[in-house]
């Protein structure tokens, strides 16, 4: 058979995926968790005295602590069977890729299974993220020494 009519069968059998139900799906789910960002900023906003600018590392931190939790009891999987790239969102998907990790590989013991493993899917975020940062801080400190910016 030759491969243009494979493919003309295959699409004609195949089931139409459903795009514009899966793409609200996700941005309903990104944009749940984005609101309970929002709601965790507020709150540290409000009763412990952060400023918007510095609210967001708490916030980070509390967001990637929920997703594992999350992900620990199951749960995170099912919200993203359903939200699919909703869940994805960076700070809580990268939560989850750790524990996933962790999890998967945990019959193969602490130190080697758990520890050896626990960044194999997000160590790739961490490297890019971190020299990303180190890129922009490097132009930034360029353009501040010949003065194009202020500190």
């Amino acid at each position: 058979m030759q491969q243009e009519k494979y493919a003309q069968i295959e699409k004609e059998l195949s089931p139409k995926p459903p795009v514009m139900k899966n793409v609200i799906k996700a941005f309903l789910t990104g944009g749940f968790i984005c609101l309970i960002g929002q709601f965790i900023a507020l709150f540290y906003i409000t009763y412990f005295d952060f400023t918007e600018r510095t609210a967001s590392n708490p916030t980070v931190a509390t967001m990637i602590f929920i997703a594992m939790l999350l992900t620990g009891f199951g749960l995170y999987k099912k919200i993203a069977q359903f939200g699919g790239a909703g869940a994805a969102v960076p700070i809580t998907g990268f939560g989850n890729a750790v524990v996933s990790s962790a999890i998967e590989h945990k019959s193969e013991g602490y130190v080697l299974g758990v520890g050896g493993n626990m960044f194999k899917l997000a160590g790739s975020v961490i490297l890019f993220g971190v020299f990303s940062a180190f890129v922009v801080a490097l132009i930034k400190t360029i353009l501040v020494k010949f003065g194009v910016v202020s500190w």
